[in-house]
């Protein structure tokens, strides 16, 4: 038997994560009414905020795009983002907004690991990124009606990134492709609420793109000016303990 790679699991890709958004839509339209399927439900829906925290892993890529000046240069042929594995810790602050939707303010540590490869004839190198990212995440969330103190839910957001670990700065970033610390992405996910006795226990799965060009040019390395822009995505498991 082949052994299991539990990392293996973070590498979707954004469509399938919109798809399994989607997916869930008709689920959301489902409910029960009534208290009496709903206890702790009820105890948890006179609140009108309530905090938390969140533990979560995920995995981050870069997506690479080529720029015009990449088939001039023989010295490269191939060029692409490679993933790797990170964990988030963070503090959950959520308010109500109605019956259905919350809004959401996540501020979070998040250690990634990004690398880019470059592929030369004979060999290939990595430019490696290890990032402390502070996130300030806000979201919109909906929530299905509950049914037996479980309430399914899609939410869909902006994040903003700054890296505090980055080598942009650093004399021997000169030599290197250099990434921007700052960054902006939109967000989407899927996840459900347990509401137990004491407190909310909400598994979630999100996915986050980036929206603005990390990378910062280089007239003077060839491994910068071969590529256009480079953009961030990041697939998140969360476990959010709330309440």
């Amino acid at each position: 038997m082949y052994p299991i790679n539990c990392w293996h699991l973070l590498c979707l890709s954004g469509r399938k994560i919109i798809t399994l958004c989607i997916a869930f839509i008709p689920l959301l339209l489902v409910g029960q009414r009534g208290s009496v399927h709903n206890p702790n439900y009820q105890q948890f829906n006179q609140n009108d905020y309530y905090f938390g925290f969140t533990f979560a892993i995920n995995n981050s890529r870069f997506r690479t795009y080529q720029s015009n000046d990449f088939l001039k240069h023989d010295s490269v042929k191939i060029v692409n983002g490679l993933g790797g594995p990170g964990f988030n810790v963070g503090i959950v602050s959520n308010l109500k907004m109605g019956n259905y939707f919350d809004f959401r303010f996540l501020p979070t540590l998040s250690f990634a690991e990004k690398r880019i490869k470059y592929q030369y004839p004979g060999y290939a190198n990595n430019r490696k990124v290890e990032s402390v990212f502070v996130e300030l995440p806000f979201q919109f969330r909906y929530k299905s009606e509950p049914y037996h103190d479980v309430r399914l839910f899609l939410l869909a957001g902006l994040k903003y990134s700054f890296d505090v670990a980055s080598d942009s700065r650093t004399k021997q970033a000169e030599t290197l492709v250099r990434i921007a610390p700052n960054d902006f992405a939109f967000e989407t996910g899927v996840g459900f609420q347990i509401f137990l006795p004491f407190f909310i226990f909400s598994p979630e799965l999100k996915f986050s793109q980036g929206m603005g060009n990390t990378l910062i040019y280089n007239k003077n390395l060839t491994e910068s000016t071969i590529l256009e822009k480079i953009l961030s995505r990041t697939f998140t498991i969360s476990l959010h303990f709330e309440g």
